[in-house]
Order: structure tokens, then C-alpha cells, then sequence
């Protein structure tokens, strides 16, 4: 059976935030062929052209990170109606300098919550332009937009049973999606 690496890019910092809890969670849904690997985006400088030749230690970190992985998995938090800058600053630094990009045909899904009635819906339009862009093949359906409300997740962290049959079923939409996209 094939193992599947799978870097998860959560596209928040807070300690408590919604979408690292969801990312946790959901990876439990996941088959045993698949292992998940937090990506750490909170220690990357901003990106400048002008280091493109001597990348900082933690940029190296998280191209090496991303190329090892065999799919993409994005949680993100809606700021202002898009993606938050830190999870663009990440992007950015793994798609240069031009022409070596690491992000380029790693298949990837697309989620994230928040306490808007909308979840982030459009925080999650506009990451998919981004991904377009960079040719990341990325999962259109079923499109997940999570409430962040009581009974998401159970006392143990765990996808609540109110969600566990429409997150599961999610799941397993993007595994089929990297086992036909990878490699």
C-alpha cells in the first residue's frame, strides 16, 4: 500500500485558533496510509526578491518540508475577506525565485472555519486563484465553508457528531483526489 505525506499549511498563528483545531481533527478522519505534517509558516521573514539567493533557514525548512510531501492541505482563516498575510508570505516564498516552485502539481484541499455564518468562503476563493496560479490541483467539490459553533468538535477535540458525517465524507473526496493527482 502507498504512503502519502501530506503537509498541512494552517494559515493561522493564534494558540487557540479554529482552523488548527480543525486541522488536527480532521487528519484523525484520514486512512492509515496517509501521516500528516504541520507545516510551521510563523517563523518566515517576509518575503524579499532581494534573498531569493540565500534563503533564510526556516524558508529552506519549508521547501524541503513541501517537496517531500506527495499532497497539499490548506486550512485558513478568513481576514478581511481573504487569506491572512502570513499565509501569503508562505506561498510566496515557496513558489521562488521564479521557476522553482515547490507547490507546482502537489494535489491539495481546501478548507477552513470561522465564526461567520459564511465560514471562509471567500478567504478560500481567493487561496484557490493563488493555487490555480502556482498549478496546485486542487479539489473543487465538495467546497466545505465551517461555522465555527457549540457541538464542531466533541470534549476531546475530535470532529463533533453534529459534522463528523459531512467532514468525513469530505476526507475522504480529498484522499481520492491525492491518490489520483500524486506522483
Amino acid at each position: 500500500m502507498a504512503q502519502y505525506q501530506i503537509a498541512v499549511v494552517v494559515g493561522s498563528l493564534r494558540r487557540d485558533s479554529f482552523n488548527r483545531k480543525l486541522a488536527h481533527a480532521l487528519t484523525k478522519l484520514a486512512p492509515p496510509e496517509f501521516t500528516f505534517k504541520l507545516v510551521e509558516i510563523g517563523d518566515l521573514p517576509l518575503y524579499n526578491q532581494d534573498d531569493d539567493g540565500s534563503p533564510a533557514e526556516s524558508v529552506k525548512r519549508l521547501k524541503s518540508e513541501i517537496s517531500a510531501a506527495q499532497g497539499l492541505l490548506f486550512f485558513t482563516p478568513e481576514y478581511n475577506r481573504s487569506i491572512p498575510g502570513v499565509l501569503k508570505n508562505a506561498l510566496d516564498h515557496a513558489s521562488r525565485p521564479y521557476g522553482q516552485s515547490v507547490w507546482k502539481g502537489k494535489p491539495a484541499g481546501v478548507i477552513g472555519v470561522s465564526v461567520g455564518a459564511i465560514g471562509t468562503a471567500l478567504a478560500q476563493q481567493h487561496l484557490r486563484n493563488i493555487l490555480a496560479y502556482l498549478d496546485v490541483p486542487t479539489l473543487g467539490q465538495p467546497e466545505a465553508f465551517i461555522q465555527a459553533k457549540d457541538g464542531l468538535f466533541d470534549a476531546d477535540g475530535n470532529v463533533g457528531e453534529g459534522s463528523k458525517q459531512f467532514l468525513q465524507g469530505w476526507v475522504d473526496q480529498y484522499v481520492a483526489w491525492v491518490k489520483r493527482h500524486s506522483g
